[in-house]
């Protein structure tokens, strides 16, 4: 059976061994008279809109024998009967399904072979926050949950724009997980949007378990070599309300606060919200910085290594970057070691319970700092160099992104030890290869707008535009 008949029992005794009604504790069903007719009300608990589904069911029970009784079919009982607004038909039961499990309730009636879906759903939520890695010293301070609808709402609240698009998608075999394209209808690239369509209809996935992770590895070329990420996220309304306007298309999906924004370069990720925040001079001040910083934590251990490892190289007014004393631990070793230490204290510091959390600085500050450098396991220099690019990797918007320059700099220091200035060369030559080969979900490539080159979309990259009359 796999739609509904105009037998009541049947559809009943159908909807109950699919939902499970017997076996799952949440899974709430009654039976009701609606004027002549007998029907049969269904709703997962903890979804349902209380006070509405009891308006909605005092109107019907309330409304004497001759409610609906003339209706030819459901739509037109719907039309007559129903007073609530989110309200369709369907008779196919893996959407009755589906239906059902993403909080819509379910009303059968005895004589109709289809059912009322009654969008009177209240998902569990948290409140709209300002994102924790997203933080702007001015500017709003909301951010997307969890929920769906809170997300777009926050999206339409910013764009009063009949062009905005929000195009719904169910992924993955099992879990049908709702996926939102938004984009200005009037503005976005035609072929991309066709071609992101077709990936996420290609989707062979049974679960979308992680959400977003998940969406971006079903529709991501596989290069498991390639750590630098393809896609760009954000937990913040006002950066993917941006994105929308400029043309870009931006992908929510439900369970998750974080959305992705296509299609992607490497250079996206030098811009972020504070940039917009202050003024044009200062903006583009802070995205040069960001693109210092970035160069910095990827090339100045393995330049400072390379330099140290013959002291003869390294002219007089620069004597002071040579260690002392060597160590008991080798220099490629320290710098190697304390990389894997700094991500140890970041995991450490996830499942670390906020009371003991100052506890937790203290020890890591006395293990890694005065402790190891009495015990001659590593050098102060060391220490200092690696403070710095922690820094680093913190002042990056994206944590993916972050880790990429991490494993990229861990390879070049392996790649100077053993072939030492062509280790260097031959690793910043490895990068641009891979860099140029990357393949992005979306776009004209990775390394764009500097290959293939564009002017325009360069100077705007450069230099941070102040907002003109016509944008705003």
């Amino acid at each position: 059976m796999e739609v509904l008949t105009t037998n009541l029992s049947e559809n009943q005794q159908a909807l109950d061994t699919l939902l499970g009604a017997s076996r799952n504790y949440d899974v709430i069903s009654r039976d009701l008279y609606i004027g002549q007719r007998k029907g049969r009300l269904y709703v997962i608990d903890g979804y349902g809109d209380d006070g509405v589904i009891e308006r909605i069911t005092s109107f019907l029970l309330g409304q004497g024998g001759t409610l609906g009784q003339d209706a030819g079919d459901m739509q037109e009982f719907i039309d007559r009967c129903v007073t609530f607004c989110e309200v369709d038909c369907e008779n196919n039961l893996d959407s009755i399904l589906t239906g059902a499990f993403i909080g819509k309730t379910i009303l059968l009636l005895e004589g109709f072979d289809y059912c009322a879906m009654i969008d009177a759903k209240k998902f569990p939520s948290r409140s709209v926050e300002e994102p924790s890695d997203g933080k702007v010293l001015r500017g709003s301070h909301d951010g997307f949950t969890e929920t769906l609808v809170q997300n777009t709402a926050l999206l339409r609240r910013r764009i009063r724009d009949p062009n905005l698009t929000l195009e719904n998608h169910k992924v993955g075999g099992r879990s049908r997980t709702d996926v939102v394209l938004a984009y200005m209808e009037n503005q976005v690239n035609r072929d991309d949007l066709q071609k992101l369509r077709q990936k996420l209809e290609r989707i062979d996935a049974g679960s979308i378990a992680m959400s977003q992770e998940s969406v971006a590895e079903a529709i991501v070329k596989p290069q498991w070599y390639n750590p630098f990420p393809k896609v760009r996220y954000t937990e913040r309304p006002d950066t993917a309300t941006a994105c929308i306007m400029e043309g870009d298309i931006i992908l929510l999906v439900d369970n998750s606060p974080s959305v992705m924004l296509m299609p992607t370069s490497l250079f996206d990720f030098m811009e972020e919200a504070n940039d917009y925040y202050f003024p044009p001079l200062v903006g583009t001040y802070l995205r040069y910085l960001r693109i210092i910083v970035m160069l910095l934590a990827l090339f100045i251990t393995p330049v400072w290594y390379l330099l140290v490892k013959d002291a003869s190289r390294v002219p007089e007014a620069l004597s002071f970057i040579v260690p002392e004393e060597p160590g008991s631990v080798p220099l490629l070793l320290q710098l190697l070691l304390l990389d894997f230490v700094v991500d140890l204290l970041k995991l450490a510091s996830l499942n670390t319970p906020d009371a003991l959390s100052n506890s937790f600085s203290m020890l890591g500050a006395l293990i890694l700092g005065d402790f190891a450098v009495q015990a001659r396991w590593l050098v102060p220099e060391v220490l200092v160099y690696m403070a710095f690019v922690a820094i680093a990797n913190f002042a990056q918007p994206s944590f993916e992104l972050g880790y990429a320059l991490k494993l990229t700099r861990m390879l070049f220091l392996i790649l100077v030890a053993l072939l030492d200035v062509w280790g260097l060369i031959l690793g910043t030559a490895g990068l641009f290869v891979m860099l140029l080969s990357t393949r992005p979900i979306l776009g004209r490539g990775y390394l764009y707008p500097v290959i293939p080159f564009d002017g325009k979309a360069l100077g705007r990259l450069l230099i941070r535009q102040p907002i003109s009359r016509k944008n705003t």
